[in-house]
């Protein structure tokens, strides 16, 4: 079941992000996800506006692997650095449809 961790971060201070731009792909992969987003173009299409900086849209294959990618020892560092020079949410979501309506998705609970 692929899983999806959608990171809203509103940036306060931006010195972290270089180091967590060039390195944290490379931890999110050794944890068997991939990067499908990464921008700051972001535009709000209806309802009102997040103080978003930049959202990142990344797919694992299990929850866990998420978990797993989090606990990491070498994320730390950069999970902390960004926590300090930022606000962020992380929400992870499945590849389910909560109605049961389309074909190609699994009913979801």
């Amino acid at each position: 079941m692929t899983v999806y961790m959608i990171a809203d971060i509103k940036v306060t201070e931006p010195s972290w992000i270089p180091a967590y731009a060039a390195s944290v792909h490379e931890l999110v992969h050794k944890h068997g996800g991939k990067y499908l987003a990464r921008s700051g173009n972001v535009r709000t299409l209806e309802g009102k506006p997040l103080e978003t900086s930049l959202v990142a849209l990344l797919a694992f294959p299990t929850p866990g692997a998420v978990e797993a990618f989090l606990a990491d020892p070498g994320y730390a560092p950069f999970a902390v650095a960004r926590q300090q020079g930022s606000v962020s949410r992380f929400q992870l979501i499945d590849d389910t449809d909560l109605a049961g309506t389309i074909p190609y998705l699994r009913k979801g609970a």
